[in-house]
């Protein structure tokens, strides 16, 4: 008699545990299956709403901040934001001084 292999006998096992664990794992009744993937899906359409809307107020915002970098940049404001020397408006000196 010659004496199985371990892999053969570890297929039989695997075999006869598919078999004893059923076809279907999962013994829900399907409309509670079909609940689960519809509430699943309405996540999903949810989650894509609320991308869009954060990707359109990102956006706006990047719109915002460009005019207000565009506007800061401005000719005249230029000699308030140069740091080089006094500044034009000192709002901590003495104006008895």
């Amino acid at each position: 008699m010659t004496r199985p292999s371990y892999s053969s006998v570890g297929l039989l096992f695997l075999l006869i545990g598919y078999t004893a664990a059923g076809a279907e794992s999962d013994r829900r009744p399907r409309a509670v299956q079909s609940r689960i993937c519809q509430e699943h899906t309405n996540l999903h359409n949810r989650l894509d709403v609320v991308e869009k809307r954060v990707e359109h107020t990102v956006m706006k915002l990047e719109g915002e901040l460009a005019a207000l970098m565009e506007a800061i940049e401005a000719p005249q404001w230029r000699p308030l934001l140069d740091t080089s020397g006094k500044t034009a408006v000192d709002i901590l000196e003495d104006p008895a001084q």
